[in-house]
């Protein structure tokens, strides 16, 4: 999914409200957006920059994909468990085996 702004324009809005003495809500009239997205944006560059307790997006994008690549690994591991769990009823004493 695209970000409905540019990170161009969120930086200049950033920027604007951290520069003037304007209020959030006219320097969100004049970017044409809610004052909401610029008070999102503040929060999100404080906790970008380390001014503010947070996750990062490097650090949200890291989580994801540990996420992403754990559960694979939890899918491998019962495959795995599933197969030795086959084999070894396969090679019980007094079973019968398939082979010729």
């Amino acid at each position: 999914m695209s970000r409905p702004h540019p990170k161009e324009f969120r930086d200049d809005a950033v920027a604007v409200a951290r520069r003037g003495p304007a209020p959030i809500a006219q320097i969100a009239k004049d970017f044409g957006i809610s004052d909401s997205w610029v008070r999102n944006w503040l929060l999100a560059a404080d906790i970008e920059e380390g001014n503010r307790p947070g996750v990062t997006a490097s650090e949200s994008s890291e989580l994801r994909e540990l996420r992403r690549r754990n559960q694979l690994l939890e899918q491998e591991v019962e495959v795995l468990r599933r197969a030795a769990a086959f084999l070894s009823q396969a090679h019980r004493p007094g079973k019968r085996s398939t082979r010729s």
